[in-house]
């Protein structure tokens, strides 16, 4: 168990070795929020390439600010943010996406219902330079998740929820990223459709080696998924364990998951 102490802080040292020494995105002393708000305090993370990390913690701790200062949708005060060791810490959101390949699904339905399935996934390609190198990826997404291609010429309001979903995760992968950010995978979703969501976030982590960062309130199904699980607090980490051992944790159980965890 890694647990914050002097001052609620969990050291980094702790956090490259739950990433097993490889610290492929790196978040250093973060200071970060929006306006003159400081959400963030001296948050740090470490996840290595092609692990999944998930994000929990109560309403307001800070977890979808960690991932709007990721991709640049927050302001950071100080600290830093690295991808392969290189310093992206100031780039623009779409020098993110481009240049550090680094893709963000939004919560919330961002699909478009009045365009097809095919369309919608061609969006995701919108900073590309040739529309033919969005088609040969979006044929090639539509060959791996059959329900998708199915329905390619369909508008998107046909789908289910967990389609949709789906569908915006697929979009993502458009621009080819190294790094994908979810923020809320299941929310709003039956259990069904929650279950093919993250048999798709399974599928990108353990068959395509992408790296996942994911917000999370359903915290069991989220640190079951996770090969890490970080709890923040007031905007600090406050514990770092691997998600399964997380699950296991009485205090987790009580706060988090409904009683103690079985």
């Amino acid at each position: 168990m890694v647990e914050a102490q002097n001052a609620n802080r969990v050291r980094p040292a702790d956090l490259d070795e739950l990433a097993g020494g490889e610290g492929f995105v790196a978040i250093d002393d973060l200071h970060a929020g929006y306006g003159r708000m400081h959400i963030l305090h001296d948050f740090s993370l470490r996840i290595a390439r092609g692990q999944s990390l998930c994000l929990v913690g109560p309403n307001g701790a800070g977890k979808s600010t960690v991932l709007n200062a990721i991709y640049g949708f927050a302001k950071i005060f100080s600290g830093a943010i690295t991808l392969g060791g290189r310093d992206v810490t100031t780039l623009s959101a779409s020098a993110k996406l481009k240049a550090a390949r680094i893709a963000y699904v939004l919560q919330g339905d961002s699909v478009f219902p009045d365009m097809t399935v095919e369309e919608n996934l061609l969006m995701g390609g919108y900073l590309l330079e040739h529309r033919a190198q969005a088609r040969t990826v979006a044929e090639a997404v539509l060959d791996s998740y059959p329900a998708l291609q199915a329905r390619r010429s369909e508008n998107a309001r046909v789908l289910s929820g967990g389609e949709r979903r789906v569908l915006e995760i697929s979009r993502a992968l458009i621009m080819d990223p190294d790094v994908i950010l979810i923020d809320e995978p299941s929310i709003g979703l039956e259990p069904r459709a929650i279950d093919m969501v993250f048999e798709t976030l399974r599928d990108l982590r353990d068959e395509r080696g992408k790296t996942l960062i994911l917000v999370e309130q359903n915290a069991r199904k989220g640190l079951s998924f996770a090969d890490v699980g970080y709890v923040l607090a007031a905007g600090r980490l406050v514990k770092a364990e691997p998600g399964g051992e997380l699950l296991d944790d009485p205090e987790m159980g009580r706060l988090f998951l409904g009683g103690r965890a079985s």
